[in-house]
């Protein structure tokens, strides 16, 4: 008798460029492949993407597009369930045709009888309440529900769902490993990584982070690497800055890297760096998970919300924001690196192993189904 196969929707921000989202399916999907041989079942996802053909290329499964009613119907009714997730995918401060879609990629699920599970998601903000009863609906008939942070479950059960029925779960990028054979890179003066996306109009926030980064190379011999997480804006954002620093201090220069795609490429580029400046949350997950001292520049609250899981606070935030205070973070933290990890560690390796629940729960679910 051979191996049991279960076929896995699984819905999210996939295929648009963005690396913290890719690293987020690729750990979904390594974490069901892993539990599937533990379980022994043979799980086979099938993507919901915008870019089905790159998404199928660079994973190896099965994609079909987000926007093609027809295919998502298709993927649906053949599938054994749907996962959700993770990343922020019901919130409203994108727009109002967010939350509609995910929504209503769980209810086709529901109508199929297909069991729906929510992975791991960072759940809001929602100013608009309107949308409350709706994600309430849908919800209560997921068979299984994970969030984030807790703050997403306080949310939840703010929209009326019972959050006895919540698991807190770490973002599934914490569980992310490097590629088999990948070494950390050497080299002779600390690389200091720099996470940055367009916020503030004024671009005040890259104006400010320029003067952090001068002050740094200023004081230490060191080369400031750009990582841009999302293609091209992060590319454009990076740039800015870099026009804005200038000529550099003898010693130290700066560069980008712009060929990182895959997200365990880009976890290695993170690896490498002796101290990683982010905006970007999953550019903070990825150095936490590699034990490379960070530092989180706030724009929204889920950058507050996994620092404080690391018992760490944002040195400042795009409102104004410190330029000094970010520079002296950074010159403590590449001076005592030692001291950090052994302040963060136990965070980390809690962190990395609850990120393995969800899929414990939906393999289970899925195995044991008739």
């Amino acid at each position: 008798m051979g191996t049991q196969v279960k076929r896995i929707a699984l819905s999210g921000y996939y295929g648009f460029g963005n690396s913290g989202d890719e690293a987020v399916l690729q750990s979904i999907l390594f974490a069901l492949q892993a539990e599937g041989e533990r379980q022994g079942v043979r799980i086979e996802p099938v993507v919901l993407s915008i870019r089905p053909e790159e998404t199928s290329r660079m994973y190896g499964v099965s994609a079909v597009h987000r926007m093609r009613f027809s295919d998502v119907m298709k993927a649906l009714r053949e599938c054994d369930g749907l996962i959700s997730g993770g990343g922020s995918l019901l919130q409203d401060a994108t727009g109002l045709k967010t939350i509609p879609y995910y929504l209503a990629v769980l209810k086709l699920a529901q109508f199929y009888r297909k069991p729906t599970f929510i992975y791991a998601q960072g759940i809001g903000p929602v100013h608009r309440p309107m949308f409350y009863p709706f994600i309430r609906n849908v919800f209560n008939k997921c068979r299984y529900i994970s969030v984030r942070d807790e703050e997403s479950s306080t949310l939840l059960g703010k929209m009326g769902i019972d959050r006895k029925q919540v698991e807190v779960v770490p973002d599934p990028v914490m569980g992310l490993p490097m590629k088999e054979g990948a070494l950390r890179s050497r080299h002779t003066k600390p690389v200091v990584g720099i996470s940055v996306r367009f916020w503030n109009r004024d671009r005040s926030e890259l104006d400010g982070l320029a003067k952090s980064l001068r002050k740094i190379a200023e004081r230490r011999s060191v080369t400031l690497r750009f990582l841009p997480f999302h293609l091209p804006d992060d590319t454009d954002a990076s740039r800015y800055v870099m026009e804005r620093i200038g000529s550099m201090s003898e010693g130290s220069d700066m560069d980008i890297i712009e060929n990182a795609v895959h997200p365990q490429d880009m976890l290695a580029e993170v690896s490498a760096c002796d101290l990683l400046i982010g905006m970007r949350l999953h550019s903070l997950i990825y150095a936490a998970s590699q034990e490379v001292p960070l530092i989180g520049i706030s724009y929204d609250p889920k950058i507050d919300q996994f620092l404080n899981r690391l018992g760490m606070k944002a040195a400042t935030a795009t409102t104004g924001f410190d330029s000094l205070a970010v520079a002296e973070e950074a010159l403590k933290g590449l001076d005592h690196r030692e001291g950090w990890m052994a302040s963060t560690k136990d965070a980390i390796v809690r962190l990395k192993r609850q990120a393995q629940k969800p899929a414990e729960q939906i393999v289970s679910f899925v195995n044991s189904a008739k």
